[in-house]
């Protein structure tokens, strides 16, 4: 992780690709009250992913992860996970689902969504939110969400793999 001057392991266990590392706070998609030019220096209103209807995430609303783009270091398409993928993200004594909804930087590993961020208590503000540790994110190879933007097949499909993860590790 570029940002956080660190190497970040990525572990690919059965049914899994997990590892832990910071959560920085993206807003991109969809222009909200909170995620918009005027909150986010970086905001971008696409995502790499879409919704149903074809049109971008709304970070606000929707919690997502962002894998790191294909590069040489790591490319999360050899692993088994996709946009719209299962995903859960664990902090302090919270579990929450969300799916994978954005590409970012190569060298940065460790970023979601405001609602993601909101959804597990840590600040979600897109200038001066986020933690520097201690967050977990585990992806499901291979698996779906659909559609997208539906987070309670999120949680009912994220529920199920980590059953299903568990049991088989």
């Amino acid at each position: 992780d570029e940002e956080a001057g660190r190497t970040i392991p990525v572990c690919d266990e059965n049914g899994a690709v997990w590892w832990q590392a910071d959560m920085d706070i993206d807003c991109d998609g969809v222009r909200t009250a909170q995620c918009n030019e005027d909150t986010d220096c970086c905001f971008y209103p696409d995502t790499a992913f879409h919704t149903s209807t074809d049109e971008p995430l709304n970070a606000a609303e929707l919690p997502f992860v962002v894998v790191p783009s294909p590069c040489d270091i790591w490319d999360y398409r050899q692993f088994g996970v996709h946009g719209g993928g299962a995903v859960a993200i664990i902090y302090d004594d919270r579990v929450k689902y969300a799916v994978v909804g954005d590409t970012g930087p190569t060298g940065i590993i460790g970023e979601a969504s405001y609602a993601a961020a909101a959804d597990l208590g840590i600040d979600p503000d897109p200038s001066t939110g986020g933690t520097d540790s201690g967050v977990t994110y585990i992806f499901f190879k291979n698996s779906t969400v659909a559609p997208i933007e539906d987070h309670n097949e999120a949680i009912s499909t994220g529920q199920a793999l980590a059953r299903q993860f568990v049991d088989n590790n």
